[in-house]
């Protein structure tokens, strides 16, 4: 054993955490803790993460202490950097409710001496934004800082806090008001493939990309999520003029998709459908979580997208990344 192996062997051994890969008999075990954690979406139960496992090599790892599961972090390796997770929005430590910040302090100092036996030299760390956690569970982030990782990404999203709503702006006001006067309705829909090609121009058209989910996998992860996933449209002689894909994350509602044609902004279909889901459909969550306005890693906003979020009362929130060298 060379003199540097001895010294991470050494490093493993002061910790009293062990540290495994996920494995596919570790499903069940991995999804109940997800269930009882204090900042788990169903964005990681692994029938939702593993939907495009062929784009990445899973490097999701789990905690133990004592033989009893305390954390997990569902991540992907590429190259000598591990990533918390390239295919989610946010990632992380997931953990429990009986977390604390001395024992994450613990659990980093496995992770790091974990990564570092692995032949791992980074770790990209995508926070889960606190509007995500059922109590509070920011014990991760002092532990980022106590290891001195570095932001390097912020970006900025547009949330209506449900339960002391701002209002809405002068002129959203006016857009629901228009909208309400053109006998809209708004139906629980399952055309993914007419909804996803109509996402699909409309991304095309404004940004030169493609939606990251195909039709054929937003229909299977509807089929495996039906609680969580939902499409609502408004349709107009048979064609959908505008639509929302939904994800229901407990507290928080995020508007995964939208989009509309030329007839649905002529209606303002897009304030009818955004009315109706705030005021009755989710009235009684916490969040509305419009998701990121900012592109080039957080560098550039896009003020037209932020305002249109801002005018049903929706205010900042944080999506942050950081870098952790090992």
């Amino acid at each position: 054993m060379s003199s540097k192996s001895k010294e991470i062997y050494k490093d493993i051994k002061k910790v009293s955490i062990k540290v495994e890969k996920y494995r596919n008999e570790y499903k069940d075990l991995w999804d109940d803790f997800v269930s009882r954690s204090k900042n788990g979406t169903f964005l990681f139960y692994r029938d939702y993460m593993e939907y495009h496992s062929h784009r990445f090599q899973d490097y999701s790892l789990m905690f133990f202490n004592k033989n009893k599961l305390i954390a997990i972090m569902p991540a992907n390796i590429e190259g000598k950097t591990v990533v918390s997770h390239s295919g989610l929005t946010y990632g992380g430590i997931v953990s429990d409710r009986k977390m604390k910040a001395n024992e994450m302090l613990k659990v980093f100092d496995s992770l790091k001496a974990f990564l570092k036996a692995d032949g791992v030299n980074k770790l990209i760390y995508k926070a889960i934004p606190h509007i995500y956690h059922s109590i509070p569970a920011e014990e991760d982030l002092y532990a980022l800082f106590r290891n001195n990782a570095k932001l390097i990404r912020r970006d900025i999203a547009s949330t209506i806090y449900l339960k002391n709503r701002i209002g809405y702006s002068k002129i959203g006001r006016w857009s629901v008001n228009k909208s309400k006067k053109n006998n809209l309705h708004v139906q629980l829909d399952d055309d993914f493939k007419e909804f996803m090609a109509l996402k699909k121009k409309d991304l095309l058209e404004k940004h030169g990309l493609e939606p990251v989910h195909t039709p054929e996998e937003m229909e299977l992860l509807t089929e495996r999520f039906p609680r969580y996933i939902k499409l609502f449209t408004i349709r107009e002689n048979g064609e959908i003029i505008v639509g929302m894909v939904v994800y229901d994350c407990g507290d928080v509602i995020h508007p995964q998709y939208i989009a509309s044609t030329s007839r649905g902004k002529e209606l303002f279909a897009a304030d009818f459908l955004i009315n109706y889901l705030i005021a009755d459909y989710y009235r009684d969550k916490t969040y509305f979580d419009f998701g990121i306005s900012t592109e080039n890693n957080g560098t550039y906003l896009n003020r037209s997208l932020a305002r249109f979020k801002e005018k049903f009362g929706a205010r900042g929130i944080t999506y942050d990344f950081y870098k952790l060298d090992v």
